[in-house]
């Protein structure tokens, strides 16, 4: 008789974004098990602007201020008001620029305005899954609109958390979000993996990717991750959870 109205959950997890990205939330609720709502809070971010575009490069310094007080401290707490099993950073490029041990410390300060509910950062979780899935060797592609300081930094990223970085590149498409095809980025990605790497990590929160995740593996052989993918796998470790998605890759079931 009743229709759904989205009031029964299991879980209802948050992700702090951009203020004009809808990249995050769309592909973590794409991607959600049923049962699993995602709630989204933005964060001002200066590299972007009205109707969510950005320079087809995106400068570092609105890349740092993302992650500084007062603006995410603020959607931190905001959120957490809210009956929510985990909190996420829907955002690469800071953990790439601040490292390892800058992430962390985020998360720590963050965690001091969540009220108790788990904040789980992006880069994070992907070491987590990738350490889970035992690969050692790792390619890595970032979005057209990271130059190659902020991809560099990406390779050092992982390269601190033990990873043999082979390959670290920005995809060769269309540096603009809303112009990223599905098809042409899985052709590339396909393209430059190289037979050495165990695992391939797509980088950016805002790129459009999880839909190619379970292609990509079948045809490449080896795990595949994305920004999105793992922080919805952090997120629902984080929370609790035991629902997994399927068809978003061997990440949610091994």
């Amino acid at each position: 008789m009743w229709q759904p109205d989205g009031w029964d959950v299991r879980v209802r997890l948050g992700v702090v974004t951009p203020h004009g990205d809808v990249g995050p939330e769309s592909e973590l609720q794409a991607m959600a098990p049923e049962g699993v709502r995602v709630h989204a809070a933005r964060v001002p971010f200066g590299a972007m602007t009205t109707g969510g575009l950005m320079d087809p490069t995106i400068a570092l310094a609105p890349v740092q201020m993302f992650v500084q007080p007062p603006y995410i401290d603020d959607a931190v707490a905001l959120l957490a008001s809210a009956p929510l099993g985990a909190i996420g950073i829907g955002f690469t490029s800071s953990s790439y620029l601040n490292g390892a041990d800058g992430e962390h410390k985020v998360v720590e300060r963050l965690e001091g305005h969540s009220a108790g509910i788990p904040v789980v950062a992006t880069c994070a979780s992907a070491v987590a899954g990738l350490r889970r899935l035992s690969a050692r060797t790792l390619a890595i592609f970032d979005p057209p609109w990271f130059d190659a300081e902020l991809n560099r930094l990406g390779g050092e990223y992982f390269a601190s958390q033990e990873f043999d970085v082979v390959l670290r590149k920005p995809c060769g498409l269309p540096s603009n979000q809303r112009s990223v095809n599905p098809s042409e980025l899985y052709a590339w990605i396909r393209k430059y993996t190289p037979d050495e790497a165990e695992a391939v990590f797509i980088g950016g929160n805002g790129f459009r990717a999880v839909g190619i995740i379970s292609a990509l593996e079948q045809d490449l052989g080896r795990p595949v991750l994305t920004a999105n993918s793992a922080l919805l796998w952090g997120l629902l470790h984080a929370a609790g959870c035991a629902a997994r998605p399927t068809g978003y890759g061997k990440l949610f079931t091994t």
